[in-house]
């Protein structure tokens, strides 16, 4: 008798998950069965000091979480979700000060304006700049693996809110 009911009960259960109108995934992600695609611009960089190649790397880092983290499939062209924009600023300022009044800790600021094109309900897009940084010994030079670590960190962490304000809408 428990197995019959408990028959009944998976075959309900199965019927009500194909016939809702979302996708749900344990990453808080609810999206219209309809979108399926997003694309990624590439990013313009519009910051005064420059750092090549991060704008690159922000782009991948954007499209691996969205990748990861919702069922969408990246395409060049023609996406259900649009995502562009520009990295606007790229900055390194003083944090601490020490007694001699030199730095002891510096801090990386990585603004990035983002476009963000709902191509199946527009009034869903919008603009918006996100920002994060980083805090680390003045007496570190921040370039090889001390930049790759700081890099990591803002894009984990502005990639994140992207992705929350997209497709988690929270």
């Amino acid at each position: 008798m428990i197995f019959k009911n408990l028959r009944f009960f998976i075959i309900g259960l199965a019927f009500l998950s194909l016939t809702s109108c979302s996708f749900y995934s344990l990453s808080g992600v609810t999206l219209p069965a309809d979108v399926k695609t997003f694309q990624v611009d590439y990013f313009g960089y519009q910051a005064v000091l420059v750092e090549p190649g991060i704008e690159r790397d922000f782009k991948i880092a954007l499209e691996e979480l969205i990748l990861d983290q919702s069922r969408l499939s990246l395409v060049t062209k023609n996406g259900d979700y649009l995502y562009q924009g520009e990295i606007t600023r790229f900055y390194i300022a003083p944090m601490t000060a020490t007694a001699n009044s030199t730095a002891s800790q510096n801090r990386l600021t990585i603004e990035i304006n983002l476009r963000f094109t709902n191509n199946k309900v527009e009034e869903e897009s919008f603009e918006k700049k996100y920002s994060f940084f980083y805090d680390y010994s003045a007496n570190t030079q921040l370039q090889g693996s001390a930049l790759d670590t700081a890099l990591e960190v803002i894009y984990e962490q502005i990639t994140q809110d992207i992705f929350n304000d997209t497709l988690a809408k929270w």
